[in-house]
């Protein structure tokens, strides 16, 4: 069984990660890291099959792709505390010629980053090459992708999720994050999405949710459950109800925290709701 005292530990301490380098350049886009908080923890360090070191192949291992790349903190910050690359490295996020860029690019070489990621709409694409790849190579492990809900509105989205079903990708797991959020306001208000269980279904593939998505042993067990639903001739898709902001008051429930960095005093606000627990860089 995972220690979840431990990793609930790690999921305040990835949280004032992601507020202290959004905070330290004034940019960045805490609302969306912080809601995925658990996801990233869950998925690195009881999920995913991962070998020791990093190389590009990823051949026998579990492979993960970030689709809504703007949410870079959590990823870093995930990264770096499941040993990719030193934590001191997080201090470096957003700045010139920094291999922590505002959205994750592969030619820097930051060992954990497989594919650049930022124009939305392209991860799932990217995840079933890979995907397929992995069967080509007879090798039996997952590949992940995470992508937000707002970024569905594009269509290559469903160009993709058709393909996959056509073709019983069955080792891929799309995970949205529905936090209902996004750059100009609620997807509702946006655009809405309507019912995603059943657009996902009609379209061929297997759907979970979970419900509690910032609560990180329901995170485990709902992500647990997909992965056994994998091998089955349908591609997996994960629905998880998650808080935009979730952690921080002042940034739950709203858009306004997409992408804006908190000042001095919020920041102090923010870091005194999620105390020191592993030790900041």
């Amino acid at each position: 069984m995972p220690d979840f005292n431990y990793l609930n530990d790690l999921v305040v301490q990835v949280r004032r990660d992601i507020l202290r380098q959004v905070h330290k350049v004034n940019s960045g886009h805490p609302g969306g890291s912080l809601g995925c908080t658990e996801f990233f923890v869950a998925l690195y360090q009881v999920l995913m099959e991962r070998k020791e070191g990093f190389d590009m192949d990823g051949t026998g291992e579990d492979l993960f792709f970030l689709s809504n790349g703007h949410i870079s903190p959590v990823f870093y910050s995930v990264l770096a505390r499941s040993g990719y690359f030193p934590v001191e490295e997080l201090n470096t996020f957003r700045l010139l010629n920094s291999r922590l860029q505002g959205h994750p690019t592969t030619h820097e070489g930051l060992p954990g980053i497989r594919v650049a990621s930022g124009s939305l709409g392209q991860g799932i694409s990217v995840s079933i090459g890979a995907a397929e790849a992995k069967k080509l190579n007879k090798d039996q492990h997952l590949i992940y992708t995470l992508c937000g809900d707002g970024e569905l509105q594009e269509g290559q989205n469903w160009e993709a999720i058709m393909y996959a079903a056509a073709n019983a990708v069955d080792n891929l797991i799309v995970t949205i994050d529905l936090n209902g959020q996004q750059i100009d306001g609620a997807t509702k208000n946006v655009l809405p999405l309507g019912n995603l269980k059943a657009k996902f279904e009609a379209f061929g593939w297997e759907v979970l949710e979970i419900e509690q998505g910032n609560d990180l042993e329901a995170v485990v067990e709902g992500m647990k459950l997909a992965k056994d639903k994998t091998g089955r001739k349908k591609p997996v898709c994960v629905l998880l109800h998650t808080i935009m902001g979730n952690g921080v008051d002042f940034m739950m429930h709203t858009h306004d925290w997409h992408g804006k960095a908190p000042n001095d005093d919020q920041l102090e606000v923010a870091l005194g709701q999620n105390p020191e627990t592993l030790g900041d860089y």
